[in-house]
């Protein structure tokens, strides 16, 4: 015979672990870290790292220095501080912040103090921009590997936290953009995909990174 007593508890229980269940599976979904780094043009960097599993996004922007709400044509021109950067957020459980590191550093010129590839001045330099003391043992860690697989000096500093600023939308997913451009140095009316693929070869960013890392450079083929 069929006895309710006994079901409600059971038919509670049943539910509480679902729920709990259902819980930890949404905080799991929510769980996310965001490293801010600077690698010289930042269509570039945010380019390489949205391509990497377990990175939910790449927004391109500014950091490190002391004008707020920069535009692009401050920051390139000189003054503010800031840098180009990239706040990459990611899912720790796919991809640890260890190997985002360890594929920043592979994937810029971490010897040259003076800007990135083509691109010269404060703007362009190479930085991280550790949110806590976590992230920057980590950073400092990665940088000294670095080091040790180039055998020469890593001069990309480990910083403390700074505000972002992020860019306006003309510069958001640059790489991959089907816009057209009216008047560029790489081409008359060509889409900014185009545009950048041009550039970055232009640039001479794969050829150095390919010299400098060989096989172990994580975005060039």
């Amino acid at each position: 015979m069929f006895n309710i007593s006994t079901f409600k508890p059971l038919a509670l229980a049943a539910l509480i672990s679902v729920g709990l269940f259902a819980q930890s599976g949404a905080a799991k979904a929510a769980g996310t870290e965001t490293l801010t780094v600077a690698g010289g043009c930042f269509w570039c960097v945010e380019s390489d790292f949205e391509s990497v599993r377990g990175v939910k996004e790449a927004v391109s922007g500014f950091a490190g220095g002391k004008t707020a709400n920069p535009t692009y044509k401050q920051v390139t021109k000189g003054g503010t501080g800031h840098y180009e950067a990239v706040q990459i957020r990611f899912d720790p459980a796919v991809v640890s912040r260890e190997t985002l590191l360890n594929m920043f550093f592979r994937s810029i010129d971490p010897t040259d103090a003076g800007g990135q590839f083509c691109d010269r001045g404060e703007s362009y330099r190479s930085a991280i921009f550790a949110a806590n003391n976590t992230q920057k043992a980590a950073a400092q860690k990665a940088k000294s590997e670095a080091q040790t697989a180039l055998g020469q000096k890593v001069v990309t500093p480990v910083l403390g936290a700074s505000t972002f600023y992020p860019a306006d939308d003309y510069h958001q997913d640059y790489y991959k953009s089907s816009d057209r451009l009216a008047v560029t140095s790489v081409g008359l009316g060509v889409k900014k995909s185009v545009a950048y693929k041009r550039y970055r070869k232009g640039c001479g960013r794969d050829a150095r990174v390919k010299q400098l890392w060989g096989a172990d450079a994580p975005f060039v083929n």
